[in-house]
């Protein structure tokens, strides 16, 4: 099995300490197949994660958010009806699952929404002012501001 070395990522990185434990979970993550899924850019800090989930009703999914980890889960229930069934072939899956998307930070669903056996989950990142870049004025000894207003975003 292959190492990747973040050492030299890290020194010129400070406050990044979740950084190498997300990075190494993603790259031991199973590349996974259902159930399948698209995740796209939508727009500027705008995207959208959706994923075919055929046979499943509202009420058989569940989303939450926690701790910037977004999980997708599903339970069929077998109904009444598809007991006293026998299938020769049974190709359209139903089974349960789980699957979970490691949210960066200010990130939320935004909306969620079922159509044609898709569900569409679009999400937006929302930097709040104060994390924003702000310019950092040198000042002269006696004299001047210490910080400006906000800088242009670029």
């Amino acid at each position: 099995m292959t190492t990747i070395d973040f050492s030299p990522l890290f020194r010129s990185m400070i406050g990044f300490d979740r950084l190498a434990s997300t990075l190494e979970s993603a790259y031991r993550a199973e590349a996974g197949g259902y159930p399948p899924y698209n995740i796209e850019v939508t727009g500027e800090d705008r995207y959208r994660i959706t994923m075919a989930v055929a046979g499943f009703a509202e009420g058989d999914l569940d989303l939450q958010v926690k701790e910037n980890i977004l999980t997708v889960s599903a339970t069929k229930k077998e109904d009444d009806e598809a007991k006293g069934r026998q299938y020769l072939y049974r190709g359209i899956a139903t089974r349960s699952f789980e699957r979970q998307f490691q949210l960066a930070d200010y990130v939320r669903v935004e909306d969620a929404r079922l159509k044609d056996g898709l569900l569409h989950i679009d999400l937006v990142r929302e930097i709040p002012e104060a994390v924003k870049p702000r310019k950092i004025e040198i000042r002269a000894e006696g004299g001047g501001k210490l910080i400006e207003g906000q800088a242009k975003a670029a």
